[in-house]
């Protein structure tokens, strides 16, 4: 078959043809460079500092937490250097499996797992997120020879560590793992990196002085990620070591004598209200919350009927009984309702005019004729019945008022409840009743709707001892920045009490020394080879009230319905140092189970003093 043949249409296609693909490679080679312009001229910039970006990485350096010491420079908190797991989310492949194999060898648990999904919304994905804390050397060196975990490593940190155990963890507090309010609440730029922060007492009260100040170092990976050159841009500052005015040694002592039973004991310097010891009973571990706290241990806290997480030197509120005697004397002398003259007969009773209730005595054979001396020493409920009576609550309320009572103290630790000092009005707002006279004969002795903490009797009696200046308690006396002095917190100067006559202090005053020294005083026990002066008041405050015929027999009663032992005193007399203030609940007697507590506490700060 022949062949026919067309040049011309031929030629006219190719050349067609020809054309279209020149078009099409200037469209794309147009497109090529207008990339390339736009890579190397508009862009050059912003992609030289991404691809520098996939080279070097910026991370927070974590600043080192300061140091808490007593104020004898003993070590209250402190920091040990340990070994934590992190994972690198942007270097692991499939981490959802990884943290799976790591479970299989018992690297992590559970637990683990759920932390760090939770922490891994705070970190970016180039950070070493912790995984597990404080390994022990034996796992750290196992996992470091036998690692086949890219994205996996272990790296040093420094651990909180509460070194005396229990001793003084409700001054102290503790740190723990920051949850979501934490996170919210302080300074994202400068927690960044930041695992632990103060949950209680001093660690969180000052929480940004101890942490201190984070730093930044750039890191720079190869093209296999591994690390090649690190680089500190900015150092951290370490946070600011703390001195407390607590004395350890008198905070070890205290809390021996309240083992196995509920109650506190507060001692403070009555000459500027630094806080001495702060104790409250039972306790518990603080290490046990540094790194989470294990579920036994945390049932054991939460359903323990004794809560050992109170700290009822400041949150605990008891009625103050007889202990707030010399401070209703004080108001009756000074608002001239009675003299230093004044006697009251006391047949064992007091009975309001009209009225056929008995207000009962502790003493149900009465103690006869007293005086305001007598009746403090001896704690006559008769006299103080007649005295509230005369005064009227509205007096005694506001007399009562100078010594902070029904106030916080203002105390340099979070928590503080402030009491109830009840008057005519607190009732009428809280239980919106009229007020009776009969409330206000039992308020004269420290019993019905009036509360106090520990604290608010130390220092009110700290007050009364040092002829009204009345100091605001404090805990930080001095800090330390890193290489720098040791600075000085001044305290605030006291508040005076209005004085109107100084002799009836002295004569409150000379009440209380009868309560050591007189033949009929409740804490004359107290005063067999006494090496300094003391001046006191016993007391015992009633879980619930009792009718006029009923009789008070302890061992008929549940443990937690017995009364409450207390105990308030200073010393020396003449020149005041420390006042000293105890509650034992559900012990008794103040005389015989709170007073014999203050005295050791004090002969072993009197001891310290000479031995010093």
């Amino acid at each position: 078959m022949e062949r026919i043949s067309n040049t011309v249409l031929e030629n006219k296609i190719f050349s067609s043809r020809l054309v279209l693909a020149f078009v099409f490679i200037f469209i794309l080679t147009s497109i090529l460079i207008l990339r390339v312009y736009n890579l190397q001229i508009v862009n050059h910039e912003y992609y030289t500092e991404e691809a520098l970006g996939n080279q070097m990485r910026s991370i927070p350096i974590t600043p080192a937490r300061g140091k808490i010491f007593d104020r004898n420079g003993q070590i209250l908190a402190t920091n040990q250097l340990s070994y934590r797991l992190t994972l690198t989310p942007e270097k692991v492949k499939n981490t959802a499996k990884t943290l799976l194999s790591l479970k299989k060898i018992g690297l992590i648990n559970d637990k683990d797992i759920e932390q760090f999904n939770k922490n891994r919304k705070r970190y970016k994905k180039f950070h070493n997120i912790p995984l597990k804390h404080k390994l022990s050397e034996i796992q750290m060196a196992e996992f470091l020879v036998g690692n086949q975990f890219i994205g996996v490593d272990v790296e040093p940190y420094f651990h909180r560590v509460y070194p005396n155990g229990t001793s003084s963890v409700h001054v102290i507090g503790y740190v723990s793992r920051m949850n979501k309010e934490d996170k919210l609440f302080y300074d994202k730029k400068n927690y960044l990196g930041t695992s632990f922060v103060g949950k209680t007492g001093i660690e969180k009260q000052y929480e940004t002085l101890l942490h201190g100040s984070n730093g930044v170092k750039q890191i720079e990976r190869n093209v296999s990620g591994r690390v090649i050159d690190t680089k500190t841009i900015e150092g951290a500052v370490a946070g600011k070591d703390l001195y407390l005015s607590i004395d350890l040694d008198l905070q070890k002592k205290a809390e021996s004598l309240l083992l196995g039973k509920r109650g506190s004991i507060v001692a403070v310097n009555v000459k500027n209200g630094e806080v001495l010891a702060l104790v409250s009973t039972p306790v518990y571990n603080p290490n046990w919350f540094v790194n989470g706290i294990s579920h036994a241990n945390y049932q054991n806290l939460q359903t323990s009927k004794d809560i050992p997480q109170l700290n009822r030197s400041i949150r605990g509120l008891y009625p103050p009984g007889s202990t707030v005697k010399p401070m209703v004397a004080l108001a009756g002398l000074e608002e001239g309702v009675i003299t230093n003259q004044s006697k009251t007969f006391c047949p064992g009773y007091y009975k309001l005019p009209n009225v056929k209730r008995k207000f009962n005595d502790w003493k149900r054979t009465g103690h006869g004729h007293v005086d305001v001396k007598d009746s403090i020493a001896q704690s006559c409920d008769v006299f103080f019945y007649d005295l509230a009576n005369k005064m009227g609550i509205e007096m005694m309320h506001d007399n009562l008022n100078y010594f902070n009572f029904g106030r916080k103290t203002g105390i340099d630790i979070p928590g503080e409840k402030g009491g109830i000092l009840p008057s005519k009005a607190w009732k009428k707002i809280n239980k919106d009743e009229p007020w009776y006279r009969g409330e206000t004969l039992i308020v004269g002795i420290g019993q019905g709707f009036m509360t106090s903490s520990p604290l608010q009797l130390a220092v009110a009696t700290a007050a009364l001892a040092n002829k009204g200046g009345l100091f605001k308690p404090k805990l930080l006396t001095n800090i330390q920045t890193p290489n720098q002095a040791i600075e000085e917190i001044p305290g605030d100067p006291p508040v005076q009490i209005p004085i109107k006559n100084i002799k009836n202090w002295e004569d409150v005053v000379e009440g209380m020394r009868q309560t050591i020294y007189a033949p009929k005083g409740t804490a004359r026990r107290l005063n067999k080879d006494l090496t300094y002066t003391l001046a006191g008041k016993t007391g015992t405050a009633q879980v619930f009230g009792l009718d006029a015929e009923e009789q008070y027999i302890a061992e008929k009663l549940d443990e937690r319905l017995r009364d409450h032992a207390l105990f308030t005193g200073f010393a020396p007399i003449d020149n005041p140092e420390i006042a000293i203030a105890i509650i034992v609940e559900n012990a008794g007697s103040g005389s015989s189970k709170a007073a014999p507590l203050a005295r050791q506490v004090l002969d072993v700060y009197f001891k310290k003093k000479v031995a010093n």
